[in-house]
């Protein structure tokens, strides 16, 4: 069976990280991977730093620093600076929107069973500590975007559900959610929306206001070639009065964003350096990266689906031809648990030198590749060629 024709690869772009050559890195999903000049960047701001921590950490300069960062990221992704605020990470943002909505005893947050982990995780932590509960919807994994909006509004519970967690593009599945119609659905009957986009920013085009969620949380060290930990949280204008940080420095009587922003000694120089990782995606090409990452990906998962005698209806669709990720179904019975999820990767890692994504989702395993302009067709191919045989052993 043809895998069709994979992109060609961008001109030198693969020169610009540092990634072990003799690695196959499929998973830049997980944790992103930095390009040197970027690295560079940050290494200089360290420096500077370390010169003078006081004049560094102890002058109003650094906030005004923190703030010109904030606004250069906040219009690449057309969300509103003066109600955005700069994060570790989406998981950070998804905490401190959980305790700003205030649950109360009787109240429920309603998840997909499409959604990421760590988030199921806080909800519960959250709604333990308050008195109320969680719900999780299941959504088809072939289900349109209309079916998804449908099922979500029909599972709203008026004057119960407080809050509505979604996944604009699903970590386990790779599947991208209309996020502007469920928040649509949601707010009209008053209930706020918290986005997870951790995958976002980078790999979709996106304009956060016109999405109208209550809370949208984005990383840029993933798809936008930020150093770890930089992501935006960016709030609507009726909650941002009621944020509060997750722990409490000298910006406390700011209000949002500053007090959530400055905390201290924390380390800085992840935001500061992020417009270097933009500068670097914009002189690559972002329609250049977007189709070749978008293209490669749908190559990587034929060719993985052809080898495990998949048909190419079988291959789930993400929903967005720019989807950077995919996912090939495993056979029955491989890696259907979390911790066989983990141990087959580890097993993939070092028999076939090779990083990729795997995940257990509805009583299956799921093999998750991602796309990225260092990658080359011939890594997916070699991929391909020795999986059948591991799973074999494995199984």
């Amino acid at each position: 069976m043809s895998a069709g024709d994979p992109p060609p690869p961008i001109p030198g772009a693969r020169l610009l990280f540092s990634l072990d050559p003799g690695v196959a890195y499929l998973n830049h999903g997980s944790f992103g991977a930095v390009p040197i000049g970027v690295q560079r960047a940050q290494q200089r701001l360290r420096d500077e730093t370390e010169r003078n921590p006081m004049t560094f950490l102890g002058t109003d300069a650094l906030m005004d620093r923190i703030v010109h960062t904030r606004r250069h990221i906040a219009q690449f992704l057309g969300a509103d600076p003066d109600g955005s605020a700069l994060v570790p990470n989406a998981t950070a943002g998804v905490s401190i929107a959980l305790q700003t909505v205030r649950l109360q005893p009787g109240d429920e947050v309603l998840l997909t069973d499409h959604g990421y982990g760590a988030n199921e995780l806080a909800a519960k932590r959250q709604c333990r500590r308050d008195g109320a509960s969680t719900r999780t919807v299941p959504l088809p994994l072939h289900a349109s975007g209309t079916e998804v909006v449908s099922r979500l509004r029909d599972a709203l519970r008026p004057g119960k559900t407080k809050l509505v967690i979604v996944d604009q593009i699903t970590s386990p599945t790779a599947k991208v959610l209309p996020v502007r119609e469920i928040v649509a659905a949601a707010h009209e009957h008053e209930i706020p929306v918290l986005v997870d986009a951790a995958h976002v920013p980078g790999m979709l085009p996106v304009e956060v206001d016109r999405i109208g969620a209550d809370f949208w949380v984005g990383n840029l060290h993933k798809w936008a070639f930020a150093p770890r930990s930089t992501a935006l949280l960016s709030v609507s204008a009726p909650w941002r009065h009621r944020v509060e940080p997750p722990v409490v420095s000298w910006e406390q009587d700011a209000g949002f964003p500053a007090c959530v922003e400055f905390q201290g000694t924390l380390d800085y120089t992840p935001w500061l350096a992020a417009p270097a990782g933009l500068f670097t995606l914009r002189t690559l090409g972002w329609d250049t990266v977007r189709r070749h990452n978008a293209e490669l990906a749908s190559y990587g998962q034929r060719v993985a689906g052809a080898a495990l005698g998949l048909a190419p209806a079988e291959l789930p669709d993400p929903g967005d031809g720019d989807a950077a990720m995919r996912i090939v179904p495993l056979p029955a019975g491989v890696a259907a648990t979390r911790a066989d999820a983990y141990a087959l990767r580890l097993r993939i890692a070092d028999k076939l030198s090779a990083e990729v994504g795997l995940n257990a989702w509805g009583g299956r395993g799921w093999l998750r590749l991602s796309a990225q302009v260092y990658n080359r067709a011939e890594e997916y191919d070699r991929l391909a060629e020795h999986l059948p045989q591991l799973l074999n052993a494995a199984h």
